[in-house]
């Protein structure tokens, strides 16, 4: 495996991630490899396509047709 080494992080930052570690229960290096794989490692953006095919099926499409007669609409709750 590769190592990575960071240098001239503020001290802030380097107590900040100790304290994160601390809280998971893992070193710093283990909490900054953490770190690093949530960030680089994202799942596959699904495309608009697939968004939209995923979508339950809750009614005939008339249900939400637009209202466009102002007397009808009035009657419309909001």
């Amino acid at each position: 495996m590769a190592q990575l080494l960071v240098r001239d992080i503020d001290e802030t930052i380097v107590k900040a991630l100790r304290e994160r570690a601390a809280r998971h229960g893992r070193s710093a290096e283990a909490e900054h490899r953490e770190i690093l794989v949530k960030a680089l490692r994202r799942t596959k953006r699904r495309s608009f396509a697939e968004v939209l095919a995923s979508m339950p099926n809750v009614g005939a499409d008339q249900d939400f047709a637009r209202v466009e007669d102002a007397v009808e609409a009035r009657r419309v709750p909001r």
